[in-house]
């Protein structure tokens, strides 16, 4: 189990305005991820150092994004303004998670331009919508490791912390694993909610220093 990556839902004026002042705040160019057809979204992508990435993910006028739990999440937190959705955890087995959850993981894709297609199967979106300190887990298909998002340009930017409102021993549970086994290099910094639990903020580490979002 690993810390893969983090998502922040686009603002009221949409995918590209979010994505361009993300971009302008880290110093790097964002790359065009796609659309991710069995969830009613699409996404850009920054890849990170350490096999990290940050999307910025956007809801479409699709059915898919009325049924899917992916794309109501990222509906419902657009609507309250944008910002951070949520975080992602790799797994090898999503197993455990699925006889814990009572239920089964769902799959997700995106193609790429040259035919390629990156698939894997995900699991706790519901979860993150009821309590949004929670990661929601994934497990990238088998063979499509250089097609991770973090591999889509080499990356100068690192992902360092976490501020999140909530509680370690919560997440802890959740994942069944202790929060640090798994952050290994990304400290986290918890506090007490002031209202909803979830990310508040993600610092970096950038050519032209730290900086939070």
């Amino acid at each position: 189990m690993r810390f893969d990556h983090v998502s922040y839902a686009a603002e009221p004026d949409g995918l590209a305005a979010t994505t361009e002042r993300i971009s302008k705040v880290l110093g790097i160019e964002a790359v065009k991820g796609g659309v991710h057809p069995r969830f009613g979204t699409r996404n850009t992508i920054f890849p990170l150092t350490n096999r990290h990435y940050l999307e910025v993910v956007e809801v479409l006028e699709h059915p898919a994004s009325d049924k899917a739990p992916f794309g109501q999440a990222v509906r419902a937190r657009s609507q309250a303004g944008g910002g951070w959705m949520g975080w992602c955890v790799e797994v090898k087995d999503l197993k455990p998670f699925e006889e814990r959850l009572g239920r089964s993981a769902v799959p997700g894709n995106r193609k790429f331009p040259d035919g390629q297609e990156l698939t894997w199967q995900q699991i706790g979106i519901k979860g993150l919508i009821a309590d949004p300190q929670v990661p929601y887990m994934i497990r990238w298909d088998d063979g499509t490791e250089v097609l991770h998002p973090s591999n889509a340009r080499p990356a100068t930017v690192k992902l360092i912390g976490l501020t999140i409102a909530g509680s370690s021993a919560r997440v802890a549970d959740w994942l069944g694993t202790p929060v640090d086994d798994l952050l290994e290099d990304v400290k986290v910094a918890w506090t007490a909610p002031k209202g909803e639990p979830g990310i508040l903020s993600v610092r970096f580490e950038t050519d032209h220093g730290v900086v939070e979002i």
